[in-house]
Protein backbone atom coordinates (compact mmCIF):
# COMPACT_ATOMS: atom_id res chain seq x y z
CA UNK A 1 0.00 0.00 0.00
CA UNK A 2 1.46 3.16 -1.01
CA UNK A 3 1.05 6.78 1.31
CA UNK A 4 -0.41 8.71 -1.66
CA UNK A 5 -3.48 5.70 -1.47
CA UNK A 6 -4.78 7.53 1.46
CA UNK A 7 -6.26 10.79 1.21
CA UNK A 8 -3.56 13.44 2.99
CA UNK A 9 -4.41 16.15 5.34
CA UNK A 10 -5.10 19.36 3.58
CA UNK A 11 -2.18 22.05 3.99
CA UNK A 12 -2.34 26.04 4.05
CA UNK A 13 0.34 29.31 4.69
CA UNK A 14 3.70 28.07 4.80
CA UNK A 15 3.38 24.48 5.68
CA UNK A 16 1.46 24.57 8.37
CA UNK A 17 -1.19 21.74 8.47
CA UNK A 18 -4.86 21.70 8.52
CA UNK A 19 -6.68 19.13 10.72
CA UNK A 20 -10.20 18.92 9.25
CA UNK A 21 -12.24 20.40 6.43
CA UNK A 22 -13.56 23.74 8.22
CA UNK A 23 -13.61 26.68 6.07
CA UNK A 24 -10.32 28.12 6.81
CA UNK A 25 -11.13 31.32 8.59
CA UNK A 26 -14.13 30.44 10.34
CA UNK A 27 -12.55 28.56 13.38
CA UNK A 28 -9.97 32.00 13.70
CA UNK A 29 -12.72 34.42 13.36
CA UNK A 30 -15.29 32.29 15.83
CA UNK A 31 -17.87 31.96 13.13
CA UNK A 32 -21.40 33.52 13.80
CA UNK A 33 -22.17 33.49 17.37
CA UNK A 34 -25.44 31.87 17.89
CA UNK A 35 -28.20 33.45 19.71
CA UNK A 36 -29.98 31.73 22.38
CA UNK A 37 -33.24 34.12 22.38
CA UNK A 38 -36.52 33.19 24.46
CA UNK A 39 -37.41 29.49 24.13
CA UNK A 40 -41.42 31.07 24.51
CA UNK A 41 -41.09 33.18 22.23
CA UNK A 42 -43.59 32.92 18.35
CA UNK A 43 -41.69 30.83 16.15
CA UNK A 44 -39.66 32.10 12.81
CA UNK A 45 -40.01 30.89 9.70
CA UNK A 46 -37.38 28.65 10.27
CA UNK A 47 -38.97 27.09 13.11
CA UNK A 48 -40.02 23.34 13.05
CA UNK A 49 -41.87 21.06 14.73
CA UNK A 50 -39.65 18.41 16.45
CA UNK A 51 -39.12 15.46 13.88
CA UNK A 52 -38.11 13.00 16.80
CA UNK A 53 -40.84 10.91 15.62
CA UNK A 54 -39.92 10.59 12.18
CA UNK A 55 -36.60 10.17 13.22
CA UNK A 56 -34.59 7.08 13.96
CA UNK A 57 -33.47 7.58 17.67
CA UNK A 58 -30.22 6.71 19.40
CA UNK A 59 -29.32 3.90 22.14
CA UNK A 60 -31.81 3.72 25.09
CA UNK A 61 -32.54 4.47 27.65
CA UNK A 62 -31.90 8.29 26.32
CA UNK A 63 -30.57 10.14 28.94
CA UNK A 64 -32.74 12.61 31.14
CA UNK A 65 -31.34 15.67 29.13
CA UNK A 66 -33.62 14.67 26.04
CA UNK A 67 -36.29 16.20 25.53
CA UNK A 68 -38.74 13.39 23.16
CA UNK A 69 -41.95 15.27 23.34
CA UNK A 70 -43.55 15.92 19.99
CA UNK A 71 -45.38 18.81 21.07
CA UNK A 72 -41.31 20.27 21.35
CA UNK A 73 -40.13 23.00 18.40
CA UNK A 74 -37.00 23.03 17.61
CA UNK A 75 -35.56 26.80 16.93
CA UNK A 76 -32.26 26.91 14.51
CA UNK A 77 -29.79 29.07 16.84
CA UNK A 78 -27.05 30.20 14.66
CA UNK A 79 -24.02 28.32 13.28
CA UNK A 80 -21.68 26.16 14.76
CA UNK A 81 -19.15 24.68 12.42
CA UNK A 82 -18.84 24.85 8.42
CA UNK A 83 -16.81 22.41 6.73
CA UNK A 84 -17.02 21.76 2.86
CA UNK A 85 -19.15 18.25 3.54
CA UNK A 86 -21.31 19.55 6.24
CA UNK A 87 -22.48 22.06 8.59
CA UNK A 88 -23.33 22.26 12.08
CA UNK A 89 -25.79 24.27 13.13
CA UNK A 90 -27.23 24.52 16.74
CA UNK A 91 -30.75 24.40 17.71
CA UNK A 92 -32.65 24.22 20.99
CA UNK A 93 -35.51 21.77 21.24
CA UNK A 94 -38.13 23.20 23.73
CA UNK A 95 -41.27 22.32 24.69
CA UNK A 96 -43.26 25.53 24.92
CA UNK A 97 -44.49 27.00 28.40
CA UNK A 98 -42.60 24.61 30.03
CA UNK A 99 -38.77 24.37 31.24
CA UNK A 100 -38.10 21.27 29.43
CA UNK A 101 -35.35 22.33 27.06
CA UNK A 102 -32.03 21.12 25.75
CA UNK A 103 -29.26 22.13 23.29
CA UNK A 104 -28.34 19.93 20.01
CA UNK A 105 -25.97 19.85 17.66
CA UNK A 106 -27.73 19.47 13.79
CA UNK A 107 -25.14 18.27 11.58
CA UNK A 108 -26.68 18.50 7.95
CA UNK A 109 -24.60 17.07 5.19
CA UNK A 110 -24.65 18.87 1.91
CA UNK A 111 -26.67 18.30 -1.38
CA UNK A 112 -25.19 15.83 -4.08
CA UNK A 113 -24.53 19.77 -6.17
CA UNK A 114 -21.83 19.95 -2.98
CA UNK A 115 -18.42 18.18 -3.00
CA UNK A 116 -17.95 15.41 -1.22
CA UNK A 117 -14.71 13.68 0.86
CA UNK A 118 -11.44 14.24 -0.77
CA UNK A 119 -10.82 11.31 -2.44
CA UNK A 120 -13.67 9.24 -0.71
CA UNK A 121 -13.44 5.61 -2.35
CA UNK A 122 -10.51 5.03 -0.20
CA UNK A 123 -13.12 5.36 2.90
CA UNK A 124 -15.82 3.35 1.33
CA UNK A 125 -14.18 0.32 1.01
CA UNK A 126 -15.34 -2.40 2.86
CA UNK A 127 -18.99 -0.83 3.45
CA UNK A 128 -21.52 -2.14 0.91
CA UNK A 129 -25.00 -1.43 0.09
CA UNK A 130 -27.50 -4.01 -0.76
CA UNK A 131 -28.90 -3.15 -4.06
CA UNK A 132 -26.19 -3.65 -7.35
CA UNK A 133 -27.66 -0.85 -8.84
CA UNK A 134 -26.83 1.17 -6.06
CA UNK A 135 -23.67 -0.08 -5.72
CA UNK A 136 -23.31 1.17 -9.52
CA UNK A 137 -24.40 4.46 -9.18
CA UNK A 138 -22.15 5.16 -6.20
CA UNK A 139 -19.10 3.83 -7.99
CA UNK A 140 -19.81 6.52 -10.96
CA UNK A 141 -20.29 9.30 -8.94
CA UNK A 142 -23.78 9.88 -10.68
CA UNK A 143 -25.84 12.82 -9.09
CA UNK A 144 -28.37 9.81 -6.97
CA UNK A 145 -24.84 7.84 -6.14
CA UNK A 146 -23.52 10.91 -4.29
CA UNK A 147 -27.01 11.15 -3.02
CA UNK A 148 -26.04 7.34 -1.76
CA UNK A 149 -22.73 8.79 -0.61
CA UNK A 150 -23.64 11.39 1.47
CA UNK A 151 -26.71 9.37 2.78
CA UNK A 152 -23.89 6.55 3.43
CA UNK A 153 -21.65 9.14 5.57
CA UNK A 154 -24.14 10.21 7.97
CA UNK A 155 -25.62 6.88 8.61
CA UNK A 156 -21.73 5.65 9.45
CA UNK A 157 -21.55 8.21 11.69
CA UNK A 158 -24.68 7.69 13.09
CA UNK A 159 -23.94 3.95 13.43
CA UNK A 160 -20.50 4.55 15.37
CA UNK A 161 -21.29 7.02 17.52
CA UNK A 162 -24.14 5.22 18.76
CA UNK A 163 -22.62 1.99 19.35
CA UNK A 164 -18.90 3.84 21.09
CA UNK A 165 -22.02 5.90 23.18
CA UNK A 166 -22.65 2.47 24.61
CA UNK A 167 -19.26 1.47 24.74
CA UNK A 168 -18.32 4.77 26.84
CA UNK A 169 -21.29 4.43 29.22
CA UNK A 170 -20.18 0.57 30.22
CA UNK A 171 -16.19 1.53 30.36
CA UNK A 172 -15.60 5.19 30.69
CA UNK A 173 -12.98 4.85 28.36
CA UNK A 174 -14.19 7.02 25.65
CA UNK A 175 -16.52 10.18 25.23
CA UNK A 176 -18.65 11.30 21.93
CA UNK A 177 -21.45 13.11 21.98
CA UNK A 178 -24.85 10.98 22.05
CA UNK A 179 -26.71 10.31 18.63
CA UNK A 180 -30.38 11.55 19.46
CA UNK A 181 -31.34 11.04 15.86
CA UNK A 182 -31.06 10.68 12.41
CA UNK A 183 -32.82 11.59 9.74
CA UNK A 184 -32.12 11.31 5.85
CA UNK A 185 -28.36 13.16 5.79
CA UNK A 186 -29.35 15.35 8.76
CA UNK A 187 -28.08 13.94 12.34
CA UNK A 188 -28.69 15.33 15.29
CA UNK A 189 -26.25 15.38 18.25
CA UNK A 190 -25.42 15.95 21.98
CA UNK A 191 -24.26 19.65 22.08
CA UNK A 192 -21.28 19.57 23.80
CA UNK A 193 -20.29 22.93 25.81
CA UNK A 194 -21.69 25.66 27.62
CA UNK A 195 -25.62 25.21 27.22
CA UNK A 196 -26.11 28.24 28.80
CA UNK A 197 -24.21 30.44 26.69
CA UNK A 198 -24.21 28.25 24.10
CA UNK A 199 -21.20 28.11 23.18
CA UNK A 200 -19.14 24.98 21.87
CA UNK A 201 -16.13 23.38 24.18
CA UNK A 202 -12.78 24.08 22.67
CA UNK A 203 -11.16 21.61 20.09
CA UNK A 204 -7.62 20.30 21.16
CA UNK A 205 -5.93 22.49 19.32
CA UNK A 206 -7.32 25.34 21.22
CA UNK A 207 -6.76 24.48 24.45
CA UNK A 208 -3.11 25.00 25.94
CA UNK A 209 -3.28 22.23 29.20
CA UNK A 210 -0.37 22.08 31.68
CA UNK A 211 2.10 20.11 31.71
CA UNK A 212 -0.24 17.68 34.07
CA UNK A 213 -3.05 18.03 31.79
CA UNK A 214 -1.57 17.63 28.34
CA UNK A 215 -0.30 13.60 29.97
CA UNK A 216 -3.88 13.33 30.99
CA UNK A 217 -5.35 14.28 27.85
CA UNK A 218 -2.99 12.12 25.90
CA UNK A 219 -3.59 8.44 28.29
CA UNK A 220 -7.49 9.31 27.49
CA UNK A 221 -6.67 9.68 23.66
CA UNK A 222 -4.76 6.45 24.19
CA UNK A 223 -7.70 5.00 25.57
CA UNK A 224 -10.46 6.30 23.33
CA UNK A 225 -8.15 4.67 20.23
CA UNK A 226 -7.91 1.26 22.23
CA UNK A 227 -11.71 1.00 22.27
CA UNK A 228 -11.66 2.19 18.65
CA UNK A 229 -9.36 -0.39 17.79
CA UNK A 230 -10.98 -3.12 19.74
CA UNK A 231 -14.60 -2.09 18.23
CA UNK A 232 -13.16 -2.80 14.62
CA UNK A 233 -12.66 1.19 13.85
CA UNK A 234 -10.38 3.76 12.98
CA UNK A 235 -11.35 7.52 12.79
CA UNK A 236 -10.09 7.95 9.70
CA UNK A 237 -9.66 11.50 9.98
CA UNK A 238 -8.47 12.16 13.66
CA UNK A 239 -6.64 15.51 14.48
CA UNK A 240 -7.14 18.28 17.08
CA UNK A 241 -9.46 19.51 15.48
CA UNK A 242 -12.11 16.66 15.80
CA UNK A 243 -11.16 16.45 19.30
CA UNK A 244 -13.40 18.44 21.88
CA UNK A 245 -12.27 19.03 25.81
CA UNK A 246 -14.52 19.79 28.07
CA UNK A 247 -14.51 19.99 31.52
CA UNK A 248 -11.44 18.15 31.12
CA UNK A 249 -12.47 15.10 29.12
CA UNK A 250 -11.43 14.65 25.93
CA UNK A 251 -14.55 13.82 23.31
CA UNK A 252 -14.08 12.71 20.05
CA UNK A 253 -16.30 13.71 17.19
CA UNK A 254 -16.71 14.06 13.22
CA UNK A 255 -16.52 10.28 12.62
CA UNK A 256 -18.78 9.95 8.99
CA UNK A 257 -15.71 8.72 7.97
CA UNK A 258 -15.22 6.12 10.34
CA UNK A 259 -12.79 2.76 8.71
CA UNK A 260 -13.75 -0.93 9.43
CA UNK A 261 -10.16 -1.91 9.60
CA UNK A 262 -10.52 -4.95 8.74
CA UNK A 263 -12.91 -5.10 6.13
CA UNK A 264 -11.43 -2.01 4.27
CA UNK A 265 -7.88 -3.06 3.12
CA UNK A 266 -6.93 0.85 4.06
CA UNK A 267 -7.71 0.15 7.17
CA UNK A 268 -4.27 -0.15 8.98
CA UNK A 269 -2.84 2.83 7.06
CA UNK A 270 -5.99 4.80 7.97
CA UNK A 271 -5.54 3.65 11.58
CA UNK A 272 -1.70 4.60 11.62
CA UNK A 273 -2.30 8.04 10.03
CA UNK A 274 -4.81 8.94 12.89
CA UNK A 275 -1.88 8.01 15.18
CA UNK A 276 0.62 9.84 13.70
CA UNK A 277 -1.21 12.98 13.13
CA UNK A 278 -2.42 13.09 17.14
CA UNK A 279 0.98 11.92 18.52
CA UNK A 280 2.73 15.03 16.53
CA UNK A 281 0.58 17.17 18.32
CA UNK A 282 0.76 16.07 21.78
CA UNK A 283 4.67 15.61 20.84
CA UNK A 284 5.18 19.24 20.04
CA UNK A 285 3.13 20.35 23.00
CA UNK A 286 6.10 18.81 24.74
CA UNK A 287 5.35 14.89 26.21
CA UNK A 288 8.24 12.74 25.29
CA UNK A 289 8.45 11.32 21.90
CA UNK A 290 9.06 7.94 23.64
CA UNK A 291 5.86 8.29 25.60
CA UNK A 292 4.16 8.96 21.85
CA UNK A 293 5.58 6.61 19.94
CA UNK A 294 3.33 6.59 16.81
CA UNK A 295 4.96 2.85 15.81
CA UNK A 296 4.41 1.74 19.40
CA UNK A 297 1.16 2.52 19.89
CA UNK A 298 -0.38 1.77 16.36
CA UNK A 299 1.44 -2.27 16.83
CA UNK A 300 -1.00 -2.38 19.95
CA UNK A 301 -3.93 -1.02 18.18
CA UNK A 302 -3.71 -3.52 15.13
CA UNK A 303 -3.12 -6.16 17.94
CA UNK A 304 -6.32 -5.23 19.86
CA UNK A 305 -8.54 -5.00 16.17
CA UNK A 306 -6.99 -8.51 15.87
CA UNK A 307 -4.89 -7.77 12.72
CA UNK A 308 -1.70 -8.43 13.82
Amino acid sequence: MRDHDIPAPQRRGRGKSRFDDDEPDFLKRGGPRPTLGDPDAEPDAEDRWSTWDQAVHGPEPYPAWLVTELAARDTELGMLKTGKEADVHLVRRAVPDTDRSCLLAAKRYRDAQHRLFHRDAGYLEGRRVRRSREMRAMAGRTTFGRQMIAGQWAAAEFAALSRLWEIGVASGRIAVPYPVQLLGTELMLEFVGDAEAGEAAPRLAQVRPTDAGLRDLWEQMVDALVVLARAGYAHGDLSPYNLLVHAGRLVMIDLPQVVDVVANPQGGEFLARDVRVVAAWFTARGLPATTTDPAALTETLLREAGIR
